[in-house]
């Protein structure tokens, strides 16, 4: 049996993490800070002047720095080589096939959470901890683990659609009812180096969030080796593309195309390698199908329900109904119509009391 007391809480030298460090240790927990190395600006590139934000040395320094102020035990810890083949690997796929991928989704779920775990068990710890602000819940009632959305806007129970059952039955999330102003506060209370520290917006192993120039510099040979292809607006051609993975549903700017009216990627199409544009009314769509379903609070969707749908992280929910459902797939009909369904990203579904019922990668919208 592993030591219920202990916890293993993944520290990225930001104030949120920190503070959750912070609080398991004043509830009593025997708390082990554990920063994962998934990357280094060497190797993804794009680095800014000083290395700063999550993975860097300063992230590093800052999280052992926080580790040493609580007095509790601190390891940085290698995962390069799972995040490179899991996580980035699936990163280039997805835009070489004209996809638009949510990285952070699948880090949590294969790095975050299933190899952290497998830290866990080595160091006799029952739990893993994260600053995520979200909820997590046994229900005795369906026997089941809970994932409820946190009240305040930083939610982001979005990004954590894919963790398993197994996964939920050892996560705390400290920070679930707090606010960010309160957890800043909480960290000035604990005379924390972080307390103040900015946040990064962009997907970590992209700092500069120049897409184009991590692929290029990743896959030189297939990127040059991509052909161009046709710009299509209603049925005609109207200009030449530089390569799908360019590209994203939703995209205006660098289009490189002017025909009096603002345009927009609608659709990508990898099999004729053209890209189809529209205005932007006609971005809406009804319906979104998706795949790789992991069912969370629930073990199932029902038919019936109304569920509240986002398709992005930053998106607010819209009302929507389930049309058909099917072995790792489902599809549903949004109340009204959805602007830039895109492929790649993810899909999530809450209930009526903000739980995660489930969530999937979108496959296409019609």
């Amino acid at each position: 049996m592993l030591n219920e007391n202990r916890v293993i809480v993944a520290m990225s030298g930001g104030v949120d993490s920190s503070v959750a460090a912070a609080l398991l240790k004043e509830k009593g927990f025997d708390v082990i800070g554990v920063t994962m190395k998934t990357w280094g600006f060497m190797e993804v590139g794009g680095a800014p002047k000083f290395e700063s934000g999550c993975c860097s040395l300063d992230a590093i320094y800052d999280a052992k720095n926080v580790a040493d102020a609580l007095g509790i035990s601190h390891y940085t810890i290698d995962f390069t080589k799972a995040f490179e083949n899991t996580v980035i690997e699936n990163f280039v796929s997805e835009y070489l096939n004209g996809r638009t991928p949510n990285p952070c989704v699948l880090c949590n779920r294969k790095i975050k959470w299933e190899e952290l775990l497998l830290k866990a068990d080595s160091l006799d710890a029952k739990y893993v901890a994260t600053g995520h602000y979200a909820k997590v819940y046994y229900d005795e009632i369906i026997n089941r683990f809970c994932l409820q959305a946190s009240k305040n806007k930083k939610d982001q129970s979005y990004a954590l659609w894919g963790l398993s059952q197994q996964s939920l039955s050892r996560t705390i999330f400290p920070l679930g009812d707090l606010t960010k102003p309160e957890v800043r506060k909480l960290a000035e209370r604990y005379n924390l180096k972080t307390a103040h520290k900015s946040e990064s917006q962009e997907i970590c192993f992209v700092a500069d969030n120049n897409y184009e120039r991590f692929l290029r510099e990743r896959i030189p040979q297939t990127i040059d080796d991509l052909p161009e292809g046709d710009f299509i607006f209603e049925g005609k051609k109207i200009g030449r593309h530089k390569g799908i993975p360019f590209y994203t549903v939703g995209q205006r700017k660098g289009l490189g195309i002017s025909v009096g009216t603002p345009l927009y990627v609608k659709e990508i199409n990898k099999e004729t390698n053209s890209i189809i544009l529209s205005e932007k009314d006609q971005l809406n769509q009804s319906y979104l199908e998706a795949s790789d379903i992991n069912y969370v609070s629930r073990s199932e969707l029902n038919p019936e329900e109304k569920y509240k749908v986002k398709i992005r992280y930053n998106d607010s929910g819209s009302g929507a109904e389930i049309v058909s459902i099917a072995e790792n797939y489902i599809k549903i009909k949004f109340d009204k119509p959805k602007s830039a369904v895109t492929p790649g990203q993810s899909v999530v579904l809450y209930d009526s009391h903000n739980l995660v019922v489930a969530g999937g990668i979108i496959e296409k919208g019609s």
